[in-house]
């Protein structure tokens, strides 16, 4: 067969099977009404008739009688009406008139009864509506719109029927009463945008450091920068309480013009926010000078090392904010020691009487001494309340009145009619009184604010040892302190050990000025002294006395390691505490009859008669039951239970040195 006609007869075949199918696909599954499941009619195919299909291009259109205008039936659709398959629907037939309309058999919703109470009062006037006018409202037929085709699911509602704009609606029923909300706005709030601004100025207070101006700040902004002593009156009670103490900062020898506040109006926010950011900071500076911080001993003197105590921004003004009475906390600040207390009515006292002595002023000049003549010592001799004279000799009765002045005042008395004299035979004798007062308080400020319940005082200007319990003394002793140019310390620590049958070994202050330049001059130098001379790893010298009679330290030496390697101490050379002046040691204190001390500091269990049964037994170290504080103070003045003052040498210069500090700060 030829391949041509294979293909033919193979395609023909193929369309014969396409149009077999045609039915059944036509069969397939009718559509339903998803609301009521009724099945929908299969949408008619469109059919074109001859007449109305387009003429070929390019031929002649046959003129044909137009079709009927079909009309278009509207109606409601009967639930017991034939539904008719789509293989029995003509999409090209007519529809036939007499058809009745196909009605749905859909029962009514019952509704409840309404209440009369909820009806809107708008509508409560209006009659009840007939049942004629609930009947549902068939559309009439429509007649088609010659340009515009609307979709069979879209109904227009007539005219009359199309809603109104929308009316309120007053209910019956009276709402409920809901409750007052109360809104509690936190006290001081209306501060805080002024005390935000105002800060940074306000705590720029002189003396105050930055570390405690960013605390202040930061405790504000943890009160949500809500004001601590004012209100919308002024100072609270607490502010004022605080006001009143920082004005009573003299009678502690403190000066008032520190802590002065600004002046500011009620009404003037801003500079009410000011001030209270200030008031704190000026509170924080009393509370930290009040503890010793107004000067920094170490810079006075590398030998003056107390261990200040000073409180935190942050810590006083917690404890301030919550107190019932922040003056007196504030001035709790100030030492608690009887001593203090004492200096304090002194100088209240002092301030009380008027200085009767003749004020003179004593001119400017050369510095006389011994055996010069000028035409000021008339005016010296005067001021210094000696007898009136023509000479202008500069003799010895002079000299020695002024080296009395000197020492009363804390200067060099060395009789020399210096610049430095004259600044002070320029004061009254209570301006240089109130100073020596408020320089020795200064340097109570030094010590802890506890000294122990049994604790050790060593006076260095007075040359004693103390061991007082609950403010009692209970043991006293004499001392040798330091020579001026190997001085003893001031400083607080805590005695932990005593050791029995020491060695001594040279400090490297003494090895430098004695034992090297001995050694130089005699290799048998330190031999022929009882000492030992040893190598140590780095090409140096250790020099070591081994205990016995002649030990340096005696038999027994008191420990509190301390960065000055000071101690007390025994020593052989015990005739020196028979003088009146008894600075003779290297730094050290050498304390008579040492074996009393320790029954003090070591207890019970080891007596005195019980430590000289060591001696001579080699070295042997005996720890305390407890550490116990001790102190080493400069205490030029001391005020008796009386009231007398008793003055001791400025041995070293230390309280000449805290008075000229507190008057340059001044």
């Amino acid at each position: 067969m030829p391949r041509r006609h294979w293909a033919n007869l193979t395609s023909a075949s193929a369309l014969a099977i396409m149009l077999s199918c045609a039915p059944v696909l036509a069969e397939g599954p009718l559509a339903t009404d998803p609301t009521t499941g009724v099945p929908l009619p299969e949408t008619p195919q469109l059919k074109l008739l001859d007449s109305e299909k387009p003429a070929p291009t390019g031929q002649p259109t046959a003129t044909a009688d137009p079709a009927p205008e079909r009309e278009i039936v509207t109606g409601t659709v009967a639930s017991s009406a034939k539904l008719r398959g789509t293989a029995e629907i003509d999409a090209t037939a007519p529809i036939e008139k007499e058809e009745e309309p196909v009605a749905l058999d859909i029962p009514p919703v019952d509704m409840p009864a309404l209440d009369p109470a909820l009806v809107p009062a708008s509508k409560s006037s209006e009659p009840a509506p007939t049942p004629a006018e609930t009947a549902p409202v068939q559309a009439a037929p429509a007649q088609p719109a010659p340009e515009t085709v609307v979709p069979a699911s879209v109904t227009t509602p007539p005219a009359e029927a199309a809603p109104g704009p929308l009316q309120a609606i007053e209910s019956l029923v009276p709402p409920p009463e809901m409750p007052k909300v109360v809104i509690t706005v936190p006290p001081g709030l209306e501060f805080a945008a002024d005390i935000a601004a105002q800060a940074g100025e306000a705590v720029a207070v002189r003396r105050l450091g930055e570390r405690e101006r960013n605390e202040i700040i930061a405790a504000y902004q943890a009160n949500e920068n809500r004001p601590f002593w004012i209100d919308a009156k002024g100072w609270t009670a607490a502010g004022k309480h605080i006001v009143a103490q920082l004005e009573r900062a003299a009678d502690d020898g403190l000066r008032p013009g520190d802590y002065t506040l600004p002046v500011f109006e009620l009404s003037d926010k801003a500079k009410l926010a000011a001030a209270d950011v200030r008031l704190s900071a000026l509170a924080v500076l009393y509370a930290r000078d009040a503890r010793g911080g107004r000067l920094d001993p170490r810079r006075l003197s590398k030998l003056i090392t107390p261990t200040l105590y000073l409180p935190s921004a942050t810590e006083v003004l917690s404890e301030l904010a919550g107190a019932t009475d922040a003056g007196k906390v504030l001035a709790a600040y100030n030492p608690p020691h009887e001593q203090y207390r004492r200096l304090k009515a002194k100088l209240a006292e002092l301030r009380e009487h008027l200085d009767d002595t003749p004020l003179v002023r004593i001119p400017a000049g050369p510095t006389l001494k011994l055996g010069m003549r000028d035409e000021r010592v008339p005016l010296v001799r005067a001021r210094l309340g000696l007898g009136p004279s023509d000479d202008s000799v500069f003799d010895r009765s002079t000299s020695l009145a002024l080296a009395d002045f000197q020492k009363k005042a804390g200067l060099p008395a060395n009789g020399i009619l210096s610049e430095r004299t004259i600044a002070a035979l320029g004061k009254p004798a209570t301006a240089r009184g109130e100073e020596d007062i408020i320089a020795q308080m200064e340097r109570w400020r030094w010590l802890p604010p506890d000294l122990g319940a049994k604790h050790i005082m060593v006076n260095v200007p007075e040359m004693r040892v103390r061991v007082i319990r609950n403010g009692q003394v209970i043991h006293e002793a004499r001392a040798v302190i330091g020579k001026p140019d190997s001085a003893t310390p001031i400083f607080s620590h805590k005695m932990d050990h005593v050791i029995v049958n020491p060695s001594w070994y040279v400090p490297p202050s003494i090895l430098k000025k004695e034992f090297l330049p001995g050694l130089a001059a005699d290799p048998d130098y330190a031999a022929k002294r009882g000492y030992i001379v040893t190598r140590t790893k780095g090409g140096g010298i250790s020099v070591r006395q081994p205990p016995g009679e002649r030990n340096a330290l005696g038999w027994i030496k008191f420990m509190f390691p301390n960065e000055h390697a000071v101690y007390l101490h025994d020593t052989p050379s015990r005739r020196l505490f028979a003088a009146d002046k008894r600075a003779f040691s290297h730094g050290c204190v050498r304390v008579e009859n040492p074996f009393a001390l320790a029954d003090q500091v070591l207890g019970p269990d080891w007596t005195s008669e019980r430590l000289k049964k060591l001696i001579g037994k080699g070295e042997r170290r005996i720890n305390l039951p407890q550490p116990l504080p001790i102190h080493l103070v400069y205490n030029t003045i001391v005020v008796g239970a009386d009231g007398h003052i008793t003055r001791f040498d400025d041995v070293y210069g230390f309280h000449r040195l805290v008075r000229q500090a507190l008057e340059q700060q001044g």
